[in-house]
């Protein structure tokens, strides 16, 4: 819960990976809340002003002053800069919170889906594409991040046993989901609470929570095969949400050591080249590619206005 040490710990893995990283920023879930003791009402204003902070000491030389509402350090002075300049790129991963999303639009970041449906993946670029519209600049794929869970052994029987074990972490008491820690008093906004009592009351689907296994597998929330099994889901998943960057969870649980390695190796050596021509077939640059600029603070437009006031 400091700020300004994540700032230079950042900094720090930037220089010694020679300007490699890219620093995900997430909001986290109630649980982050409450191992820190701070009011899960102020998690996003605490989140929102963290970044804020984060951003001044990789790019404002020090020393200078903090007095926010929920931080203050009366002298920064960072003792260690990324390599990257202006700053490293930040992405933002997140489920399905409307806020957030339209947040990143606003600073021109990409957006992670993390393991969201197909469909609602659309109304997250949807979301995203609008917000972007009103700051000034069209979303496009560089905009759009996807992680998937995805599990690849030499045959479909191997790799369906062990993606069963990607069904821990929505366990009501042993994972993600449990009631108390997940979305404590305060957490979720407007929105967010509206949709959860529509899912209590019956009248939206829950996306994820309590699907078994075998309708996650058809619904593609859980991928798993064999190289050539995957990548044909896989390319269904682009041709059909479009991102350009695309995270691959592929071992969970109790799966053994040398299968957890397979899988690797395959993705690496099988799966990875394939998608990697799916991308430019469907015209997928990555923003690394297109050298987009890292925030919306820093595209030409924005600093020239800077300069003019």
């Amino acid at each position: 819960d400091n700020p300004v040490r994540l700032a230079e710990e950042l900094a720090m893995i930037d220089m010694i990976s020679k300007g490699r990283l890219v620093s995900g920023f997430v909001r986290g879930r109630g649980a982050e809340s409450l191992a820190t003791n701070t009011n899960p009402a102020y998690n996003r204003e605490r989140f929102e002003e963290a970044h804020d902070l984060i951003i001044k000491t990789w790019t404002v030389p020090g020393p200078w002053r903090w007095e926010g509402r929920h931080y203050q350090f009366r002298v920064v002075n960072p003792w260690v800069l990324p390599l990257q300049k202006p700053h490293p790129r930040v992405w933002i991963p997140g489920v399905s919170s409307r806020e957030t999303i339209i947040w990143a639009a606003q600073h021109r970041y990409p957006y992670l889906a993390l393991n969201t449906s197909i469909e609602d993946s659309k109304k997250i670029w949807q979301y995203y594409d609008e917000a972007a519209e009103k700051a000034g600049y069209q979303g496009g794929p560089e905009q759009r991040g996807y992680l998937i869970r995805c599990h690849v052994q030499d045959t479909e029987e191997k790799a369906l046993k062990n993606a069963r074990e990607f069904m821990w972490m929505q366990g009501e008491f042993t994972g993600l989901m449990h009631p108390v820690w997940a979305a404590p008093s305060g957490y979720l906004g407007p929105w967010a609470r509206r949709s959860l009592a529509e899912v209590h009351v019956g009248r939206r689907p829950n996306p994820a929570a309590g699907l078994p296994f075998d309708k996650q597998i058809q619904r593609m929330l859980i991928i798993a095969g064999t190289p050539d099994q995957v990548v044909k889901k896989l390319r269904i998943i682009l041709e059909e949400t479009r991102p350009s960057i695309l995270a691959l969870w592929g071992n969970d649980g109790k799966v053994s050591p040398e299968e957890g390695m397979n899988c690797i190796r395959l993705l690496g050596q099988e799966v990875l080249p394939q998608l990697r021509e799916i991308g430019k077939e469907l015209g997928l640059a990555s923003p690394f590619e297109l050298n987009t600029p890292v925030s919306l603070a820093e595209t030409p437009a924005a600093q020239q206005t800077a300069a003019a006031s």
